[in-house]
């Protein structure tokens, strides 16, 4: 582990300079800047102190534990084919029920849908990669194309259907998620 490197990113995380830090740790700033070089190591006492200035600890410093996952490659994904309905569903981010929002993406056959969904509470939100749907909400009906958008609460029956001719990929999420 470089130390060095790692108190620079949370003094600048805390925005202070090096002569603030250095100030507050009751250090030199010609220190402070050896340190996130890797010029010198601090003893442990010093360790503490200033960590405690940058609002943290030994243990906090040291966990290497890793970091969330922020990309997700196709071969994260989970995907279900429905036959019945012609579509298949990708969850392109794995264990997203556990977030505020879960994003899907669906690819509709031509004449494929989604299932009919009750109403229930949040948002719902989708985008058209390719070809056209018609978006059902309640008694209304809605034609939406490729690079359009749809924003709805979902307090009625809805679902959607890719047109006959083409089919349809869109992204969809739901928030909370209710995929």
């Amino acid at each position: 582990m470089q130390i060095g490197i790692k108190l620079k990113e949370l003094r600048i995380m805390k925005g202070l300079t090096q002569e603030e830090l250095a100030d507050r740790a009751e250090l030199s700033k010609g220190f402070i800047s050896q340190l996130e070089r890797d010029l010198t190591s601090p003893s442990i006492a010093t360790l503490m102190d200033i960590l405690q200035c940058l609002g943290t600890d030994l243990k906090d410093f040291f966990n290497d534990s890793p970091d969330e996952q922020v990309v997700f490659k196709s071969t994260d994904y989970f995907e279900k084919i429905d036959s019945d309905f012609k579509n298949r569903i990708e969850w392109i981010i794995p264990n997203a029920q556990k977030n505020t929002m879960e994003p899907i993406r669906i690819t509709l056959e031509p004449d494929g849908s989604t299932y009919p969904d009750n109403p229930h509470e949040g948002e719902e939100f989708g985008y058209v990669l390719q070809g056209s749907i018609t978006l059902y909400l309640g008694k209304k009906i809605f034609k939406v194309r490729k690079g359009e958008s749809f924003y709805f609460t979902p307090n009625k029956e809805h679902y959607i259907k890719a047109s006959s001719k083409s089919g349809a990929s869109l992204i969809w999420v739901s928030s909370p998620p209710n995929f």
